[in-house]
């Protein structure tokens, strides 16, 4: 296999015209330059110079060698350029994976701002669902948002969990409700109440019930259903209360009021699961930063 570097050596020796002008070029000494050359002719089983006065010129070989040397030479150029392009932030890709209600509140803005400060870097953005197990198997993203509690460990792996924000649920009451008159409805006070299900079984499930556990009850469930706005439809026409995360509030129905819960409020803390060594390109941190800025 013929030595990339030798390569390089043989070039400079052929547009200098002399080893004593490559090797001062090079900043080698000319032995050396010499012992370069010949190992290359000896990988290349066939000779790339030949002796003309007080110099020398390339064989055939050799200038087909210098040729390629040269090409490589600009590719390995370009390389570094765009190396230095990625790790400044200014090119690259970053691929972002994102939960529904997560994008027109969190995502969106985001993007808007990030793409201000990096325009040239191509952000690949798909959705996956609140726990972020459903991207495609082998996708591996740089960045995930997903539900998780917010002293949860972090995930095993290359894994880092980046703390967004903390969406807290409010109860939604159809408008002639007695506790519509409230502005804020303890947690308790809903325990009696037929209850619209919001959420499909995971993290976010989990928020709700772990929070009306501490109330001291279980909900009782009437309507299942695992999307905000067909929630706020069942509670509309006077078949329950629900809980549903403000994020997820984002259009309401009008025969609905939402109010805020205490003792305890309910929250699911959004999180972003990072690679760690994505963490290392300052366009995933300048990413990172305005999906905690909101």
């Amino acid at each position: 296999m013929l030595d990339v570097r030798r390569m390089q050596v043989l070039r400079a020796v052929v547009t200098s015209g002399s080893v004593t002008a490559a090797a001062a070029h090079l900043g080698y000494t000319p032995s050396a330059v010499s012992q370069q050359v010949a190992a290359l002719e000896k990988e290349a089983g066939i000779e790339l110079l030949e002796r003309v006065g007080r110099g020398v010129r390339p064989t055939a070989a050799g200038r087909l060698l210098t040729e390629h040397a040269a090409l490589i030479g600009r590719q390995v150029a370009e390389a570094e350029t765009a190396l230095a392009d990625l790790r400044a932030g200014r090119t690259g890709r970053i691929a972002v994976r994102y939960f529904a209600t997560a994008g027109a509140e969190l995502v969106a803005p985001a993007l808007a701002r990030f793409r201000t400060a990096h325009p040239d870097v191509r952000v690949d953005l798909r959705l996956v669902d609140q726990s972020g197990t459903a991207a495609a198997e082998g996708d591996e993203p740089d960045v995930t948002l997903v539900v998780r509690p917010r002293n949860a460990p972090s995930p095993s792996g290359p894994l880092r969990l980046v703390h967004l924000r903390d969406d807290p649920y409010r109860a939604v009451l159809p408008k002639n409700h007695p506790l519509a008159v409230r502005r804020t409805i303890d947690l308790a006070d809903l325990a009696d109440e037929a209850w619209v299900g919001s959420e499909r079984p995971g993290p976010c499930l989990d928020a709700v019930l772990e929070a009306c556990a501490a109330a001291g009850f279980t909900p009782g469930y009437t309507v299942e259903c695992e999307e905000y706005a067909t929630a706020q439809g069942f509670v509309a026409a006077g078949l329950g209360i629900s809980l549903i995360p403000l994020m997820g509030l984002g259009s309401r129905h009008p025969n609905v009021v939402v109010r805020t819960v205490r003792a305890p409020e309910p929250v699911r803390t959004i999180q972003a699961e990072v690679r760690e060594s994505s963490l290392a390109l300052p366009a995933v941190r300048t990413l990172l930063t305005a999906l905690q800025e909101g």
